[in-house]
């Protein structure tokens, strides 16, 4: 049995999902919009119409003290907003409000039969979101494909973005310079062969540089719930769909227009690298070179700041959770 006090203690303000006092031989099985697997926060919704048909966003809110921003956190595409829980009360306690939506697609949110994913989509949601709960001014932080989403979000509504923060993102490359274009069948037939161990395998290597500890069970037992409940078919297609859009819907070229303070955290042993599995004939470019991306991309944004993390890889609020809290202080 994990003890749910003394591993969130253990991480300092990374990450908890509530189900971690959980018996470990308790095999879950979710539905779609995981009815049965409990947020940390309580969970609202967020009912509106978005390319003719109705969609619901589930989201977390914990309101600002007087005076004080809202942060937004944009999760990863591997990834749900309770997995925020620590960086959400670091942030609260200093007074911040946060937002922590499931995007579309994600979470316990909507899961749409057809839709046309692009950041640029999901950006317009979010924003509806953040009007919803009059939110004027608000600082926008994203982690993995929340990095990219985050971006998008800056660009396409700069007057209401104070800050944006970018932890490990993926998109610091213009991906189809350099891989195959793959269509969304392409990815719904990998889903559709996904096993939990091959899960685990895929963040062991990519994450967390071949180590794997007990606490990073949590970060993947909503896929486990998935792959064994009753609507895996439907999560496969949602998933291909969103994987389309990191390689269609690039940000990296327009870094450069960013005008709000950007702050970069980066784990230099992060080696994410979508595609590099299906490269162009005659590319040997090296993706996913983090330890060099963050030094490059702090050069294109006009005002940014890069925060390194020495031999951390993609999940540092899960994997360097002191030096992560160092640097939250250190921007907020």
């Amino acid at each position: 049995m994990i003890n749910r006090i003394a591993f969130f203690i253990l991480l300092l303000g990374a990450a908890l999902p509530t189900w971690a006092d959980t018996a470990a031989d308790d095999t879950p099985a979710y539905d779609a919009r995981l009815s049965q697997y409990p947020y940390p926060f309580d969970v609202h919704t967020f009912a509106f119409d978005s390319q003719s048909q109705p969609l619901e966003m589930a989201y977390m809110h914990l309101p600002a003290e007087d005076g004080q921003p809202t942060v937004v956190l944009m999760h990863g595409k591997n990834f749900a907003a309770d997995y925020w829980e620590g960086t959400a009360r670091v942030l609260h306690d200093k007074g911040y409000g946060v937002l922590m939506p499931d995007q579309i697609g994600f979470g316990k949110s909507s899961k749409p039969a057809h839709y046309q994913f692009s950041f640029e989509a999901l950006a317009a949601n979010t924003r509806a979101l953040v009007d919803e709960l009059g939110l004027a001014r608000v600082i926008v932080m994203g982690h993995s494909m929340g990095g990219m989403l985050a971006t998008r979000y800056a660009l396409q509504y700069p007057d209401q973005v104070a800050e944006l923060v970018l932890m490990n993102p993926v998109g610091l490359e213009d991906y189809l310079r350099y891989v195959q274009y793959k269509d969304p069948a392409f990815f719904f037939a990998n889903e559709q062969q996904q096993t939990l161990e091959k899960v685990r395998a895929y963040q062991r290597k990519n994450y967390y540089d071949g180590d794997w500890k007990p606490e990073y069970e949590a970060l993947i037992r909503i896929h486990e719930g998935w792959l064994n409940g009753p609507d895996w078919e439907r999560i496969a297609w949602n998933n291909a769909l969103t994987y389309d859009m990191i390689f269609t819907g690039p940000v990296a070229n327009e870094f450069q227009r960013l005008s709000v303070p950007t702050h970069l955290i980066i784990g230099t042993r992060d080696t994410t690298g979508p595609g590099r599995g299906w490269k162009k004939d005659g590319v040997d470019y090296q993706l996913g070179r983090y330890d060099q991306l963050g030094k490059t991309v702090a050069r294109q944004i006009p005002e940014a700041t890069l925060h390194e993390l020495e031999d951390v890889g993609h999940m540092p609020h899960i994997e360097a959770p002191k030096r992560y809290r160092a640097v939250l202080d250190d921007i907020f």
